[in-house]
């Protein structure tokens, strides 16, 4: 039976401070070290407060493992066993690098260089291979195969999806403020500042279907704003729900604006007369929490 959802309300739920430390999501790499004397220096990427520890095959020689110019931007460096432990005290600065000599009980002496993230996000493990055929970095190697496939066949699949989809049709003309073009009308409008600029978020409905559009201001001098994720589930159990995405670029430089369209069908989907709501949750790409919207269902709205 169709379900009339005019009575839905979309209410934003919102923090001074979006970002929070249960929102960032580990980041473990693998690298590959070779005996080519050209190869670049492996980059570890640090971040303020945030441990960072790098993992060998083999044992450390604590001794003879040293950060150089660390005092009073870094904690006291840990090493033992198989692993090294960093911790900065501060963020650092794009442009400063800081020399970590490694070595290893055997004698092999292993530098990188520590920097800023690139994108945001700090490495939280860094798996070392010295040697590329190892049984050890051979699984790495499998391991991150297999990762790059799924998401190659999920990336697939999404393509194919869109290119029949009626929801991703209309998320686009959203992105394109064509909103006359579909049949969904304003419900509400929120606008807040935040750490990069100013996120303006509108609300629509429909008689089946809800749709979220965040437009994102990007007023920094040198960050670049790229989303990581969007998240849409069942607020009681955490399960997803289907949804459409579209965005009219995938990179907000500084001085720029962009647009996230959201849809989803909820013909189907069952508010158990108002204790039943839906989240939508939008990460960007250092993993932090940008906004959240709840849907519920509340009194009819003219």
């Amino acid at each position: 039976m169709r379900k009339c959802l005019d009575s839905l309300l979309l209410g934003l739920l919102l923090t001074a401070t979006v970002a929070t430390a249960q929102e960032r999501q580990p980041l473990v790499r693998n690298v590959y070290l070779s005996d080519d004397p050209q190869q670049e220096v492996p980059r570890i990427h640090v971040g303020s407060r945030i441990a960072t520890v790098l993992r060998f095959e083999q044992d450390v020689d604590p001794r003879r493992t040293a950060l150089l110019g660390w005092e009073g931007r870094f904690e006291p460096v840990l090493s033992g066993g198989k692993s090294v432990l960093l911790v900065p005290r501060q963020s650092l600065p794009p442009e400063d690098g800081f020399l970590l000599q490694v070595t290893l009980q055997d004698g092999t002496e292993i530098p990188f260089t520590l920097t800023a993230p690139e994108d945001g996000q700090a490495d939280q493990q860094v798996n070392v291979f010295r040697d590329s055929e190892s049984p050890g970095a051979v699984r790495s190697r499998l391991s991150d195969s297999r990762v790059r496939e799924r998401q190659l066949r999920e990336e697939n699949e999404r393509f194919r999806q869109e290119e029949t989809s009626v929801d991703h049709a209309l998320a686009a003309l959203l992105t394109q403020s064509a909103v006359k073009m579909t049949p969904f009308r304003v419900l509400r409008a929120w606008t807040f500042s935040c750490d990069i600029g100013t996120v303006e978020i509108r609300g629509y409905i429909h008689p089946t279907k809800t749709a979220v559009v965040f437009q994102i201001t990007n007023q920094t001098a040198k960050t670049s704003w790229r989303m990581k994720e969007a998240r849409f589930s069942v607020a009681s159990t955490g399960k997803a729900w289907p949804f459409a995405l579209r965005m009219n670029q995938t990179e907000i430089v500084p001085g720029s604006s962009g647009t996230i369209a959201v849809v989803a069908d909820l013909s189907t989907f069952d508010f158990k007369k108002g204790s039943e709501k839906l989240v939508l949750e939008l990460f960007r790409h250092d993993g932090l929490r940008e906004a959240m919207v709840v849907v519920e269902e509340t009194g009819p709205h003219k």
